[in-house]
């Protein structure tokens, strides 16, 4: 018996303006006045900060406000951390994902706020994600079959905020912050826009490694794998697979009984061989998933946060290492 997926169009937003440059505030003429010299930026979690390093270079202080290993759904901000906000020149977040951090960063007089999630077109996904683009997306050309979005609870609308384990995406994203900190220290624009483009080129080659790397798979369409919380969805939509959570977009839900007996019989079905767990949540469910069905497990990082158990010190190492376990669950050709 197999599950059966209904297309659905995906809900995207509104279309942002150029880089949703009109999510900035009012950006300081001075840029970078403090005593280091370097312009003090604040990150939301993990992938803001890297996109801060990468682009910022010698001439930003980044301060991730997400601590290693911590998981950065329910992130609370305490007074110490509001106070590391309040001195910041800019704060880079993703809205939707943080509701504390939403929050302190609306609060705060920082003179530069960006929203990653303003940078890009956004989704809503449900548990199961898969094969369908985006109506504005140029990758129109992935498989068919699709989803049903129960959306986020949070903000945009319901969206799915795990946008930056899409290379295409998470590249306009780096762009827009290149745009920001130009503007927001116009002294060193110079640099930040040749390190954009750096980084753009570097996701560029990893997004062309994912799309080579799934393109020829032993496992019939769908494509299937499963995973403890829906993280992967926009990742699903890029390459045409097929992504089908324990849990939603809230890693800490609590499956069903009948959720969890539909994956044992559509795993039979679509001759899925993993279920994929995560480093920074419990694989209690996952293991207990692939046991009662005969499976194998494997970790699937949604790079929420780089720890020692990480496979790789850096997005992009974790994002191939990602790769390699997909290519391994779907068997590569």
């Amino acid at each position: 018996m197999n599950v059966r997926r209904r297309l659905i169009p995906t809900a995207a937003l509104a279309s942002a303006t150029v880089l949703g440059l009109t999510a900035l505030t009012a950006c300081s003429s001075s840029g970078a006045d403090d005593k280091d010299g370097k312009l003090d930026v604040v990150a939301s979690f993990y992938p803001m900060q890297y996109l801060a390093e990468q682009i910022g270079g010698d001439h930003v202080s980044v301060t991730n406000l997400t601590e290693p290993g911590q998981e950065p759904h329910d992130l609370d901000i305490p007074a110490k951390q509001r106070g590391q906000l309040e001195e910041s020149d800019v704060a880079l977040y993703l809205k939707g994902l943080q509701p504390a951090v939403d929050a302190a960063i609306d609060q705060s007089g920082i003179e530069t706020k960006v929203d990653a999630a303003s940078l890009t077109s956004m989704e809503k996904h449900g548990t199961e994600v898969g094969g369908h683009a985006d109506e504005h997306d140029e990758h129109d050309e992935h498989g068919e079959e699709g989803h049903e979005g129960h959306g986020h609870g949070h903000s945009h609308e319901g969206s799915d905020p795990h946008i930056w384990l899409d290379p295409v995406k998470y590249a306009e994203v780096a762009e827009g912050v290149g745009k920001a900190l130009e503007k927001a220290d116009p002294d060193h624009a110079s640099t930040y826009k040749k390190n954009t483009a750096k980084l753009v080129k570097k996701l560029d080659g990893l997004n062309k490694r994912f799309e080579d790397g799934l393109k020829n798979t032993k496992a019939p369409a769908p494509k299937v794998f499963i995973t403890t919380h829906a993280a992967f969805g926009y990742l699903a939509e890029r390459y045409g697979l097929t992504e089908e959570a324990i849990s939603g977009l809230d890693p800490e839900g609590e499956p069903s009984a009948k959720r969890v007996k539909d994956l044992q019989k559509m795993a039979k079905a679509d001759g899925v061989t993993t279920v994929f767990y995560e480093t920074l949540v419990s694989d209690e469910t996952a293991k207990t998933l692939a046991k009662d069905a005969g499976l194998k497990t494997d970790v699937l990082d949604p790079i929420e946060g780089i720890t020692g158990k990480s496979r790789g010190d850096d997005y992009i190492e974790v994002m191939d290492s990602n790769l390699q376990a997909l290519r391994k669950a779907l068997g590569t050709k």
